[in-house]
C-alpha cells in the first residue's frame, strides 16, 4: 500500500478518486487486485485497482496519461521500457534499470511520476533473514535470467553482500548486456550453464517465468544446504523450487 500513500491526492480533505493498475502480460491470475481493493475499502478510499495485461506498454500509455492515473504496478514485460513515461526515477531503479512501480505527486501541470523499483528489498530482506536465521554466510549466488526482474535480483544479492554473483541466461548475449550494466557497481559472471559452477551456491534466484521452464533445466544445479527463490508465484508448483525441495 506505499504506492497509494504516497499518491493519495485531497482537494479540501475530501480524497480525489483515482485508478491504480497492474501493467504485465498474462497476469490475469495476479491477486494484486483483490489485496489492494481490499485496503481501499478498509480506508474508505474512492480508489480503484485493476488489471491491465498487454504485449507492449504502449498499449496502456493511454491509462497513465488520464488525469485520473494514481500510479501502478509493473511486471514483465514492461519492467525495462516503462521508464519513458516517468520524469524522475529512484536511485534504485535508476541503479537497477528497471522499474516495477510508479508512483503519482502533484496533479495537472505539476503532476510528477516516479519510477520505482522495490523488488530489489523484498529479495533483500529474504537474504537477510536467511543469513540471520541460519547463521550461514551466504557468499555465491545464481540467478537465472536476463530480464528486468533479474536486475532486481542482482542488485539484492550485491547489497546482501554475496561477493560472487553469477548469472545464467538462455541468450548468452542479453546475460552479457546485463553484466556490463553493473559493471561499475560490481562484478557478476556470465555462465554458459549453471552447472558450470564448481562450488555450491549459497543464494539462486529464478526470475524466468515459471510457465515456461521444466524441471530438467534445473537438475544439478543444486548440491546442498541454501536459498532458493522464485519470482514467479503462478503455478503452485514452480519447476525450480520443486528440484530445490528434493535436495
Amino acid at each position: 500500500m506505499a504506492t497509494v500513500t504516497s499518491t493519495r491526492s485531497d482537494v479540501n480533505g475530501i480524497a480525489v478518486a483515482k485508478e491504480f493498475y497492474i501493467f504485465g502480460n498474462g497476469i490475469s491470475f495476479s491477486i494484486s487486485p483483490t489485496i489492494h481493493n481490499a485496503g481501499f475499502k478498509h480506508d474508505k478510499l474512492p480508489f480503484r485497482y485493476q488489471i491491465r495485461a498487454s504485449p507492449g506498454i504502449d498499449e496502456v500509455a493511454h491509462l497513465i496519461e488520464r488525469e485520473d492515473f494514481g500510479g501502478a504496478s509493473v511486471t514483465m514485460p514492461h519492467k525495462l521500457q516503462v521508464h519513458r513515461f516517468c520524469q524522475q526515477q529512484s536511485k534504485t531503479a535508476m541503479a537497477i534499470g528497471a522499474i516495477n512501480t510508479l508512483v503519482v505527486s502533484g496533479q495537472g501541470p505539476n503532476r510528477v511520476i516516479t519510477g520505482d523499483n522495490t523488488d530489489w528489498s523484498g529479495l533483500h530482506s529474504i537474504i537477510d533473514h536467511y543469513k540471520s536465521s541460519t547463521g550461514r554466510l551466504a557468499k555465491t549466488g545464481l540467478v537465472l535470467g536476463a530480464g528486468g526482474a533479474s536486475r532486481a535480483a542482482l542488485y539484492a544479492m550485491h547489497q546482501g553482500g554475496l561477493k560472487d554473483i553469477y548469472l545464467v541466461n538462455r541468450t548468452k548475449a542479453v546475460a552479457e548486456a546485463v553484466r556490463q550494466q553493473f559493471s561499475d557497481y560490481f562484478k557478476i559472471t556470465v555462465l554458459d550453464s549453471a552447472k558450470d559452477m564448481p562450488r555450491d551456491y549459497d543464494v539462486v534466484i529464478g526470475t524466468v517465468p515459471a510457465h515456461v521452464t521444466a524441471d530438467e533445466q534445473f537438475e544439478g544445479i543444486f548440491r546442498g544446504h541454501g536459498l532458493c527463490i522464485d519470482m514467479s508465484y503462478k503455478p503452485r508448483q514452480i519447476p525450480l523450487l520443486a528440484v530445490a525441495q528434493r535436495i
